[in-house]
C-alpha cells in the first residue's frame, strides 16, 4: 500500500515538473519575442546628419552683424560664417531655415532643425529644455536710445523710468522682466516685444518707445542702419556667452561641434571673424 501512494507522488511530482518546464520555456520564448520586437535605440542627431549629408540650422536672420540677409539676398554675418565653417568640417552640407528668435527652441525640441546658432546666451531656464555648445564669443547688454533722449540712465535700473523695447525671447527680454517688472520697478505696459530688432528700432525712431534693450554689438549696428540713435549703457547684465543651441541630451553632437569651436578658436578663425564683423 505504501508502494502504491509513493508511486503516486513521483507520478504527480514528475507531471508538475512538465508543467514548470513548459511554463519556463513558454517565458523563455516570450523573452527572445519582446527583445526582438524592442524598438532599436535611437540614433543620435549626428548620426542622422551625417548620414544626410545636411544638417539643418535655425537662426533669425534680422539681428546684424550676427546674422542677416544682405543686399543680394544671401545669409550673412558672423554665425553664419562660423557655421558654415562647422559644417565644412563635419563634410555636410548645409540649409538654413530663418525663423522668429522666439520660436528657435521649440524648433530644436520638435526635431524641426537640428541645431541652432542666433547669437543665443545661456540661461537656466534655456538649459532646461536644450543643451549648448560651449562659449564662442562673449558680448555685453546695451541700452540705445534717440540721440536726442534726455534722460538719465546712469546704472541698469534706471531704464525702467522709460518705455522699453526688446526681441521677444532673448535675454535682454528675460532680464526686464525678472529684474525690472517681476521686481515691482516698472509696469509692464512700459514693455514692447518685438519679432525683429529692426521693428523695435522703426518705433524706437518713431517715438513710441524710447529704449531698446539689446546685445552691444546688434544695438552699434542699428547705429548705423538707422541712424539718429546711440548707446546710453553698456554693462553685462544676462548677456555673456554665446553658445550653438543643440538638442537635449545629445552628447555626440554636442562632442563634435564643441571639438570644431576649439580647432577654429586655436586656430584663430574666430578671432578673425570678429574682427571682420565686430571692428569699427
Amino acid at each position: 500500500m505504501n508502494v502504491g501512494k509513493n508511486s503516486i507522488k513521483i507520478l504527480r511530482r514528475r507531471f508538475f515538473m512538465k508543467k514548470v518546464s513548459v511554463v519556463l520555456m513558454m517565458m523563455f520564448f516570450l523573452a527572445i519575442a519582446l527583445v526582438g520586437c524592442a524598438s532599436p535605440e535611437a540614433d543620435s542627431v549626428l548620426d542622422k546628419i551625417q548620414e544626410a549629408g545636411t544638417m539643418v540650422v535655425g537662426t533669425s536672420a534680422d539681428y546684424p552683424p550676427y546674422e542677416y540677409v544682405d543686399e543680394s539676398g544671401n545669409f550673412a554675418g558672423f554665425d553664419i560664417e562660423l557655421m558654415t565653417e562647422i559644417a565644412k568640417r563635419m563634410n555636410v552640407e548645409l540649409e538654413w531655415t530663418d525663423m522668429p528668435f522666439d520660436s528657435l527652441i521649440a524648433a530644436v525640441q520638435e526635431g524641426k532643425i537640428d541645431l541652432s546658432i542666433s547669437c543665443f546666451n545661456y540661461s537656466e531656464e534655456r538649459d532646461e529644455k536644450v543643451d549648448f555648445s560651449d562659449a564662442y564669443y562673449t558680448s555685453e547688454d546695451a541700452f540705445l536710445v534717440a540721440e536726442d533722449f534726455a534722460g538719465t540712465i546712469t546704472n541698469a535700473e534706471d531704464v525702467a523710468n522709460f518705455k522699453i523695447g526688446v526681441q521677444s525671447g532673448t535675454v535682454q527680454d528675460e532680464w526686464v522682466t525678472t529684474e525690472l517688472i517681476e521686481a515691482g520697478l516698472m509696469e509692464e505696459s512700459n514693455l514692447s516685444r518685438y519679432e525683429r530688432v529692426d521693428q523695435a528700432a522703426m518705433d524706437l525712431q518713431a517715438g513710441r518707445i524710447e529704449v531698446i534693450v539689446a546685445d552691444s554689438v546688434p544695438a552699434q549696428a542699428l547705429m548705423g542702419q538707422f541712424g539718429g540713435f546711440k548707446i546710453v549703457f553698456e554693462d553685462m547684465l544676462y548677456t555673456g556667452p554665446i553658445n550653438i543651441v543643440l538638442p537635449e541630451g545629445d552628447s555626440e553632437l554636442q562632442e563634435r561641434v564643441n571639438s570644431i569651436i576649439a580647432e577654429l578658436q586655436s586656430e584663430g578663425f574666430i578671432d578673425d571673424l570678429a574682427v571682420k564683423y565686430f571692428s569699427d
